[in-house]
């Protein structure tokens, strides 16, 4: 299916997603996985699903995908033109228009009629403006986002975790409209048998990128602080190295606590493993003591799902889509307090009282083992033929 064919009369539901990215985009990440699990196990004969997102350099400007016809066309700005017009000109075949909100949007309350639209959004952005802008501009980030959302507040709206859904009602969203369709793994738990011994000395491990608001930085000072009690305690660091990153904001914390760096396989206090293979990572989280994920704001807090599914438990912030990865903290450590003693405490007790943690570990296994992709599937059918009865 290519941009410039018309559409013609289906019997299916026609389903118009955009998104300023696409499953195979070279920055695609879990806001296209999840868009892309969701849209591909609905079923074919039942709907016709077209899929919108700029084109970049090597990837073919129209390919089928496990059933969803990918058109990519223009750059991440002029794509929403090209959206615009397709749509003017298939609109009569369209039954739905799902926009994206991933820090781009298509605007499409201007140019598709109400009952026509969903709004697909897995995270606000708030906090994350003030770490990554200065004043004035996070002021005004904020005030843009709140603006822009408001657009969107009377349309049908997907989105991933609690946290996400009560934000949007706070900002004027419908409760009745929101339908919350959780990420699902892209592997089965392991039965408790696979499960990796566990390190002899404490192990936590991060993963994830090299961004402040994710919280690396405290992840260390945290380290550090639990160091004067257990002097053998690392640090697995797992994801695409970002060396300026790592000489700018990480060194001087490591300097600070008389830290190690080093590289995978080397007996270092910090290890930075790199990228590894997705058997690797889930070894990995299987032989650490828990997974640290002091983020801000996530859509959510997908690591501590995978951790939990290996038989791993997560210390995390109490954060929007975080703390729904842990069952607001029945199924794994949430921090009291989002700060470098809140987390360390956490650690501490995580090596301190073995009962508590072993009914931490099977509560977060049990807890996970729901998140499914088949589920995200028939939820996306379930939503859809929901709102198609109205």
């Amino acid at each position: 299916m290519k941009y410039d064919e018309k559409l013609s009369k289906d019997y299916r539901i026609t389903i118009l997603s955009l998104s300023w990215r696409d499953i195979k985009s070279p920055a695609a990440g879990g806001a296209e996985v999840h868009t892309h699990e969701m849209l591909s196990r609905a079923d074919s004969k039942k709907y016709r699903i077209i899929h919108i997102a700029p084109y970049f350099e090597g990837l073919k400007k129209a390919e089928c995908i496990d059933h969803i016809h990918y058109i990519r066309k223009g750059n991440i700005f002029t794509v929403i033109w090209y959206a615009f017009f397709y749509y003017q000109k298939n609109k009569d075949y369209i039954n739905y228009v799902i926009d994206q909100c991933n820090t781009h949007r298509f605007f499409s309350p201007l140019w598709v009629r109400k009952e026509k639209r969903i709004f697909y959004i897995l995270q606000l952005t708030r906090e994350i403006w003030d770490i990554n802008l200065k004043f004035p501009f996070s002021k005004i980030g904020k005030y843009t986002e709140n603006f822009l959302l408001k657009m969107n507040k009377n349309d049908f709206t997907i989105t991933e975790s609690l946290s996400t859904k009560n934000n949007l009602i706070q900002v004027g969203f419908q409760p009745r409209k929101i339908k919350v369709i959780p990420v699902g793994m892209n592997f089965a738990p392991w039965e408790p048998e696979e499960f990796k011994k566990k390190e002899s000395e404490p192990v936590f491990i991060y993963v994830g990128r090299y961004a402040k608001y994710k919280g690396i930085n405290v992840a260390i000072k945290a380290l550090g602080k639990i160091r004067k009690k257990y002097p053998k305690a690392k640090l697995w660091i797992v994801g695409k190295s970002d060396e300026a990153y790592i000489a700018d904001c990480l060194m001087p914390i490591c300097r600070k606590y008389k830290l190690t760096w080093g590289k995978k396989e080397e007996d270092a206090d910090i290890v930075s493993w790199g990228f590894v293979s997705e058997q690797k990572k889930l070894e990995l989280l299987s032989r650490a003591t828990a997974l640290l994920f002091p983020s801000i704001r996530e859509g959510w807090g997908i690591p501590v799902t995978e951790a939990a599914n290996v038989g791993t438990p997560s210390i995390v912030f109490d954060s929007p889509g975080i703390r729904d990865a842990v069952d607001f903290g029945r199924a794994g450590y949430l921090c009291k307090k989002n700060t470098l003693s809140g987390l360390s405490k956490q650690m501490l007790l995580a090596i301190d009282d073995q009962q508590l943690y072993l009914q931490k570990r099977q509560a977060a296994y049990e807890f996970s083992k729901q998140f499914l992709w088949e589920k995200t599937g028939s939820m996306f059918d379930e939503f859809i033929t929901s709102i198609s009865k109205k």
